[in-house]
């Protein structure tokens, strides 16, 4: 098997090659050709495919979970079609766009509400099971060491200035590029209570901002430049909030589907 690593092989030529059960980790295929390509069994997670064009393509059996925007299909644009169904399945699901600071308010409060039934469901599986994976996706627990770090991010650090306001055992996302100074620890099995107290001081800090929110606030905007992540310049303040909202709003969902999948395990 031939291993390339680290290697520059823009504008390589593939023709009748076989790359069945090859791994791709980290490559750009950016403006890439492909002809006549079988995707047939093939596993794509943290994949951008911003102004991608498909032709003469068969979608059948295909499963999509992520961002949809300007996504058309047949000429037809099929994120709002998405995006209105999922709301008329979840009524919830619409306060996440919040536009004012009532909004970012009602918004938290009813993430508390649904992430408490989610952990109250999740204490009645052994422990070992919050430590189980479903498809390669993260565990009950690695999701909410990841949610511990989304707070710790955009809230203690964009928002209330805290350069460094990591918890040892807070997850960044898996293609995050890493940065020094940053936990990154995706082999460690906490648990739960131990993950359950920083949930919880995070949960309060996020709570604290939302309750002395104003409009005005909202409308500002954050730069932090000090090393580390995120660095940003002139960010819109409701921007990072309302990353934390899409985040715990997902990862629930996330977590609930696995811990069905769970419970139908034999």
């Amino acid at each position: 098997m031939t291993d390339f690593r680290d290697q520059d092989l823009a504008g390589a030529r593939f023709e009748r090659a076989n790359l069945q059960g090859a791994t791709f980790d980290h490559v750009s295929l950016s403006d890439a050709h492909l002809r006549s390509v079988d995707f047939t069994g093939a596993r794509i997670r943290g994949a951008s495919f911003h102004r991608s064009r498909l032709r003469g393509v068969e979608l059948v059996d295909v499963e999509i979970s992520g961002e949809l925007r300007n996504v058309v299909v047949n000429g037809v644009d099929i994120a709002p079609l998405v995006e209105a169904e999922l709301d008329r399945r979840m009524p919830e699901r619409a306060t996440m766009r919040p536009k004012d600071a009532d909004g970012f308010r009602t918004a938290w409060a009813t993430l508390e509400r649904l992430w408490a039934g989610t952990v109250e469901r999740a204490r009645t599986f052994p422990e070992e099971a919050l430590h189980q994976g479903v498809d390669d996706e993260w565990s009950f627990i690695q999701t909410l060491r990841h949610l511990n770090f989304a707070g710790a991010a955009w809230v203690g650090r964009m928002i209330l200035g805290n350069a460094s306001p990591w918890h040892p055992l807070d997850l960044p996302w898996d293609e995050a590029p890493g940065w020094d100074g940053i936990p990154w620890d995706r082999e460690a099995r906490p648990a739960l209570d131990e993950v359950l107290a920083v949930r919880r001081e995070r949960q309060a800090m996020v709570r604290e901002v939302m309750e002395s929110l104003t409009d005005e606030r909202l409308a500002s905007q954050v730069t932090r430049d000090e090393p580390g992540w995120p660095q940003m310049e002139d960010f819109p303040f409701a921007e990072c909030l309302s990353i934390v909202l899409n985040e715990e709003w997902e990862h629930r969902l996330y977590a609930e589907r696995d811990l069905t999948a769970l419970e139908s395990a034999p």
